[in-house]
């Protein structure tokens, strides 16, 4: 009642298996697991109801485990693992006995043994993951939901009924009446009965028809909404001629309500009776009303008023509405700065706020240029803060964005070179204003990483004018097209997605295609060149060593006389050997010409005349 935090549970293992599902246990769910347990605590804090309170919380985990939490004792009972070997997407406890039912991305379900925390019963729901379940109003049915939906029976666990489902996976199943409308026949449990579904990235949620027959896998009706559903409730028709409130809490915010009798085929998809939103009201020197986000919503007990939850999620305001449904749009005007610094000045908080000093700088959520969307949340952690101190005036989220825009004035740092985290502010400056002297500080970057973080934090509308800055550049010298093409090439792997929208793509970026082409052509022709010019380099520098080694001296060493002894030639032919031996390390051709030199030395000396005239001049 008054939106206050009541309780707090971080698992143990909250870092590496985050919660992905909650289910609370029917009230008499936790009387058999722990006995004494909440008796003790009604002894001591005196609690009357405490039967009639919930307390037992199922929660399923990231990595396949399900925890079961009791609130009253405020401890973990027990932990259900074995099941699963992926995230549980979706967790249900059956309305009688103490099983709980789950499904996973694994595709399989499990039927859970709540009190041995075991498992009971497993088998494959889907060919790919299993979103969500439901048990059926009698307890003997089960829906599973990935993108078809199924309809089990739980005894023999066996298909009962296939319905076409969604495009996408089913976030959200629910049955809408509990009896069927023509009370003819008898009743099985199941037949006649209607429930819906909405799934993710999907404006429409269907209503689906049990029929006695297998025939019909279609959708019997729709309701439409402006945005995905997040959170759906709807008050059950028990009654014949009862109608089935539904209110959908749309991911842009907005409430929807519809009021509908469901009795047969539709065609055409429902639009909701009325649209509800919140809103701050546009005073204070604050001119324009900021559009504060619904989170849920919930029929009470008198089916007639609705509890809303808006605000943001870490710190919410539930409030009772009863509503005049016959006007189509309402917007509830609510200022959630005075609700929630009366709420904080109330309630101690554990959160301390860090005191901020005039030369710190606050660097806050979302990319300054953004769109809007990315306010919404803030503005509200913005007024949150606010509330923690309230004698202390704190900044404005735009005044904080502000002063995350740096001038170019400021940045001028002694080195001349602007710190990286504003390179991109840096860029965006530089192309709206078209000046040349920032643009070409940023684009002369040759660090591929500066280059790759720049890309990655500019924002979108900014990335159309770069492409053009580049196209212009890429034209010019050689040298600083080389460090464009850098540039290109983050652009083109970091945005390709958002270029792909666009409408006129084409003509944007027909200039740079043409460039490109023109330089792809001429490549074939340059490495041709590049190769005879490399053939041609390579040959000349051989032969430039060749031309470098020494010239032999060829003029002899030793000269003989004709006229000298038998003894002499001996000791002389001795030195010419030990000559030719020194010299066998040098180049062939002087060998060549030492070895013919002793040769005819030899001849000159021995007066060998053994040889043939024809012969001496072969050798010679």
């Amino acid at each position: 009642a008054g939106s206050r935090l009541q309780h707090e549970y971080v698992p143990s293992a909250h870092l590496s298996a985050a919660c992905t599902c909650l289910a609370w246990a029917p009230p008499g769910a936790r009387q058999p697991p722990s006995k004494d347990g909440p008796q003790r605590k009604k002894r001591k804090s005196e609690v009357a109801e405490v039967d009639k309170q919930l307390d037992t919380l199922a929660i399923g985990t990231a990595v396949g485990s399900i925890l079961l939490y009791s609130t009253v004792k405020g401890e973990l009972q027990s932990k259900l693992d074995g099941g699963h070997d992926s995230r549980v997407n979706c967790v249900r406890w059956h309305q009688d006995n103490c099983c709980l039912y789950s499904c996973s991305d694994d595709k399989h379900i499990v039927e859970w043994n709540t009190q041995t925390c075991k498992v009971k019963c497993k088998w494959k729901g889907d060919n790919s993951s299993v979103t969500s379940l439901c048990i059926s109003p009698d307890g003997k049915m089960l829906l599973s939901a990935g993108r078809t939906i199924k309809l089990w029976d739980l005894e023999t666990k066996e298909v009962y009924r296939h319905f076409t489902g969604h495009a996408t996976s089913v976030s959200s199943l629910m049955f809408t009446t509990v009896k069927p409308m023509n009370e003819s026949k008898p009743f099985d449990g199941i037949t006649g009965l209607y429930f819906l579904s909405g799934a993710i990235h999907d404006r429409l949620l269907s209503v689906w028809y049990i029929r006695s027959d297998r025939k019909e896998k279609n959708a019997v009706m729709s309701f439409t909404v402006t945005d995905e559903p997040t959170f759906v409730d709807l008050t059950v028709s028990e009654v014949k001629e009862e109608p089935v409130k539904l209110a959908v809490v749309c991911r842009d915010g907005q409430l929807h309500l519809f009021e509908h009798i469901l009795n047969g085929y539709c065609k055409k998809p429902l639009t909701s009776n009325c649209i509800i939103q919140i809103a701050t009201p546009g005073n204070d020197g604050d001119t324009t009303p900021k559009p504060v986000p619904i989170l849920a919503a919930a029929f009470c007990t008198d089916r007639q008023s609705l509890l809303l939850v808006y605000g943001n999620t870490l710190q919410p305001i539930i409030e009772k509405v009863s509503l005049n449904t016959s006007e189509s749009h309402i917007c509830l005007i609510r200022d959630i700065q005075k609700v929630l610094s009366l709420k904080t000045d109330a309630a101690l908080t554990k959160v301390k706020t860090p005191v901020v000093n005039s030369d710190t700088k606050v660097l806050v959520p979302g990319i300054p240029g953004h769109s809007t969307a990315v306010k919404t949340p803030a503005s509200g952690k913005e007024k949150k803060k606010n509330k923690r101190k309230p004698g202390e005036t704190e900044e404005s989220i735009e005044e904080r964005l502000g002063a995350l825009d740096i001038d170019v004035s400021k940045v001028k740092t002694p080195g001349g070179l602007p710190q990286t985290d504003s390179f991109a502010v840096l860029l965006v400056q530089g192309l709206e204003s078209n000046d040349a002297e920032i643009l070409n500080k940023v684009l002369n970057t040759r660090k591929d990483n500066i280059v790759k973080n720049t890309v990655a934090r500019m924002p979108i509308y900014a990335v159309i004018p770069l492409l053009h800055e580049l196209t212009k550049r890429l034209q010019g010298n050689p040298y600083s097209a080389s460090l464009m093409v850098r540039w290109l090439k983050s652009v083109f792997t970091l945005h390709a997605s958002y270029l792909s929208t666009l409408p006129d793509l084409i003509p944007q970026l027909g200039m740079l295609y043409q460039l490109m082409e023109s330089r792809v052509k001429t490549l074939q022709k340059l490495s041709r060149l590049h190769g005879r010019l490399f053939i041609l380099v390579t040959q000349v520098a051989a032969s430039q060593t060749v031309q470098d080694v020494p010239e032999v001296n060829q003029t002899a060493k030793l000269v003989y006389e004709d006229d000298s002894s038998e003894e002499e030639g001996s000791d002389d032919d001795m030195m010419a050997d030990k000559d030719s031996d020194e010299n066998w390390d040098e180049d062939e051709e002087k060998e060549e010409q030492s070895d013919e030199q002793d040769m005819t030395v030899e001849k000159e000396i021995n007066g060998d005349s053994d040889l043939e005239p024809e012969n001496e001049s072969e050798e010679e």
